[in-house]
């Protein structure tokens, strides 16, 4: 994203004291996905032994990561204070690109997956362009931009390949290569672990240190927080939210990749109809549906605690349906959590000011800290 030069935390106020530990942990918007994912770990660890073998382990990070990657930059977004619902089939469009351009079209593979990121990005510009440009409703644009790239994705991807899907990706020179960089596996003491989880990881501490350390980071919870305001004091609303709606098109294009070269093949209805799970993991880590808060790591705990009960389920024996009442079920004691935790640590944080002893040069409480 643009405007990513670091930006200092200014020093606290002389007088001014520190708000206790208690209440800057409450404030934290990740706290309750950490509960939550501790609860989470600890009931399938008991339910079924499966869950804790080093190949447990292995599948059910994997199936946090590529969830986790989407969930990190939908959570940005929402920061920010908009939506994107062509996250998922934006998966599906890119690998479809690269697959369709690299088989039936002769281009180098290395080209393939650089035009597949290109177009991504360009329709994520788009998103943020119309958004910001035409005042609508992120949620009605995207919903647009979904559609289109489903009849897209099925009608071109028939009409050049004869079906709905794209294969035969390991006869294309150069396979192994891109294999390696997004489908291969690394050992970790006796758990073998796909490089999915890697791209995880790096991508949510990227993405935490740009909310956290950069004046972007700033630029983010201001638009989210109160756009026109921010756009007083200066914040360039219009690019910062383009810049969004262009990490959530990157994101995409990445766990796109991850899923072509990690299964050789693509389908047509590749990533339709998890949108909503993004969203539901980056509500379950602390964000608003009003913008303004949250983080990077609260949507990836959010996408861990859907990993582990995704693979704890299947490895208990139980029906895969449970897993659509889970997600209803943490959607919406995520909600009423974060909203009491909210509210402990407003309590908290007045209770602290109102004690604060003038004679020892104390002041009011330090304000909330950034998601």
């Amino acid at each position: 994203m643009a405007g990513t030069t670091t930006s200092p935390a200014p020093a606290p106020a002389a007088g001014v004291p520190r708000a206790p530990l208690r209440v800057r942990v409450l404030r934290r918007p990740e706290v309750g996905a950490l509960v939550a994912a501790l609860a989470v770990f600890l009931f399938f660890s008991l339910a079924t032994d499966a869950f804790l073998t080093p190949r447990g382990v292995a599948s059910w990070l994997e199936s946090a990561a590529l969830f986790g990657i989407m969930a990190v930059a939908v959570s940005m977004l929402m920061i920010g204070g908009e939506f994107d619902l062509s996250t998922g089939v934006m998966v599906g469009s890119t690998g479809l690109l690269t697959g369709v351009l690299a088989t039936h079209a002769g281009v180098n593979l290395w080209i393939a997956v650089l035009a597949s990121l290109a177009a991504a990005l360009a329709v994520g510009f788009l998103n943020g362009l119309m958004v910001t440009r035409t005042g609508l409703p992120s949620f009605i644009v995207t919903l647009g931009t979904f559609f289109i790239l489903q009849g897209l994705n099925l009608a071109l991807t028939k009409a050049v390949t004869g079906q709905v899907a794209v294969q035969g990706m390991t006869q294309v020179a150069g396979f192994w290569d891109a294999r390696w960089l997004f489908g291969s596996s690394m050992a970790v003491g006796p758990a073998v672990l796909d490089v999915p989880i890697l791209w995880w990881v790096l991508f949510t501490a990227l993405c935490t240190w740009v909310l956290l350390r950069t004046r972007a980071g700033n630029w983010i919870f201001a638009v989210g927080g109160d756009a026109k305001s921010a756009r007083q004091t200066g914040v360039p609303v219009v690019r910062t939210k383009i810049g969004l709606f262009m990490t959530t098109a990157f994101a995409g294009w990445l766990v796109g990749m991850l899923s072509l070269f990690g299964t050789t093949t693509v389908q047509a209805s590749t990533g339709v109809g998890v949108e909503f799970v993004y969203i539901i993991c980056a509500v379950v880590g602390g964000c608003l549906l009003t913008g303004g808060v949250g983080s990077a790591l609260g949507g990836a705990l959010g996408a861990l605690i859907y990993g582990m009960a995704y693979q704890g389920i299947v490895f208990a024996g139980w029906d895969n349906n449970w897993l659509k009442a889970f997600l209803g079920a943490m959607l919406l004691a995520a909600v009423v959590v974060n909203t009491y935790v909210r509210r402990r640590a407003e309590t908290a944080g007045a209770a602290s000011t109102e004690h604060t002893d003038p004679a020892d040069g104390g002041g009011p409480a330090e304000g909330g800290e950034r998601g």
